[in-house]
């Protein structure tokens, strides 16, 4: 069966291309009708006649380029604004007392959409710098800053500055949609396959596990393996716990998103201590963890999540290799607990202190130890015959003092 794409565009700017459309339209012929009802002030009619004349055929011609983002070009902008400056210098030139009555400029009010489509283009900092620019051209053609034309230059500056910012925040408003849209589709298609997994593979896995673990010898070993690799594949079907960053772009059309690839944090960046207990699950290891993420320092979770090793290496060989150990991470508001118990025959009352005094010193040292250095505790409880839990607690107000 053919597979279909579903392609979502979102240009949230393209109505805003549509409406600049009807815009110079709409001011070319009202800087005709204009013309048309006021000729006998002008001395010199055929200048505005050619000049509106060619305002109208570029109007015309020129539609196609404020259809979108793409078709609008530097170029195209430069030559738009160079007719509409022409226009208010050729004023003068066309009606005698323009400079002396307040009037409209050949072009009128169509001046505007050069500077909208600087705006809708480049945002804000454009529309600045045309409207600056159309201000320029004001002065020049009424000789003097008079009341009417301040008022007219202040207006389009406004207007065409605030287009530009909300142009702005609708991009920005645009990719943030694109990313959540993305991650949205990553994550229903996770969902499926893990559906679709969970039902053939994992089962297989898991049946494979019980039975070899029931028949003993070389299929217990088999069971194990299975075991293993079934853990391994949820954590995969999962997405992992690192996953690519997703940073939108903007493009003509729309808002794309790409994959970006994750650097190593510094010792500045809060990183995930789930990341770094991962590794620990497996056949007889439970991982049991909160779904958002346990963020610590570096060198924090790096110990911590050593420290846990370490009290797994004490089950394996303490309580034996077909011991079951579970890890419960806990993410508090003021610290961080990891508890690790396991199923073995637990601790002798003493023990501890016989093996420190014999120079073995892996709690002592691979345990409380590393939590000493990072300001926090770690609790071991121990009765014969139902198992031993340590408990590892890492305030997070001192969790920065790691190696």
């Amino acid at each position: 069966m053919a597979k279909r794409e579903r392609v979502v565009r979102m240009s949230v700017e393209q109505p805003l291309w549509r409406a600049l459309t009807g815009y110079r339209v709409l001011t070319m012929v009202y800087a005709v009708l204009l013309f048309a009802f006021g000729r006998e002030r002008y001395e010199r009619p055929w200048v505005a006649v050619a000049y509106l004349a060619v305002m109208c055929v570029w109007t015309l011609a020129t539609l196609p380029k404020v259809a979108n983002a793409a078709s609008c070009t530097k170029r195209f902008l430069g030559v738009d604004l160079t007719v509409a400056l022409v226009g208010i210098l050729l004023t003068p030139l066309a009606d005698a007392h323009a400079q002396t009555i307040d009037g409209p400029t050949l072009p009128s009010i169509w001046t505007a959409g050069s500077v909208l489509a600087f705006a809708i283009k480049g945002g804000w900092r454009w529309a600045g710098v045309a409207s600056s620019i159309v201000a320029v051209a004001n002065i020049v053609e009424r000789g003097h800053p008079s009341r009417d034309t301040l008022h007219n230059v202040l207006l389009v500056w406004v207007a065409s500055i605030a287009i530009g910012y909300v142009v702005e925040v609708a991009r920005a408003s645009e990719r943030t949609l694109a990313r959540a849209l993305e991650i949205e589709a990553a994550t229903r298609e996770r969902e499926r396959l893990a559906r679709d997994i969970h039902d053939s593979v994992l089962q297989v896995l898991a049946m494979v596990q019980r039975r070899g673990t029931a028949l003993g010898g070389e299929a217990a070993e088999l069971g194990r393996m299975a075991g293993e690799q079934e853990v391994a594949l949820r954590t995969l079907v999962a997405g992992g716990l690192t996953r690519p960053s997703l940073v939108s772009e903007d493009e003509s059309e729309g808002a794309v998103v790409r994959v970006v690839e994750v650097e190593e944090p510094d010792d500045d960046t809060p990183v995930d201590l789930r990341v770094f207990l991962a590794p620990r699950a497996g056949a007889r290891v439970t991982l049991s963890e909160p779904g958002a993420p346990v963020l610590l320092p570096p060198p924090a979770a790096r110990e911590l999540a050593a420290a846990v090793g370490a009290a797994l290496d004490n089950v394996r060989v303490h309580a034996g290799e077909d011991a079951q150990a579970w890890i419960l991470v806990e993410d508090w508001p003021d610290e961080v607990i990891v508890t690790v118990r396991d199923d073995g025959p637990g601790i002798p009352e003493g023990r501890l202190a016989q093996a420190e005094g014999e120079g073995r010193m892996g709690v002592a040292l691979s345990i409380r130890g590393r939590l000493r250095e990072l300001g926090g505790t770690a609790e071991l409880i121990s009765v014969p015959g139902q198992g031993t839990e340590v408990e590892l607690k890492v305030p997070r107000g001192k969790a920065g003092r790691g190696r």
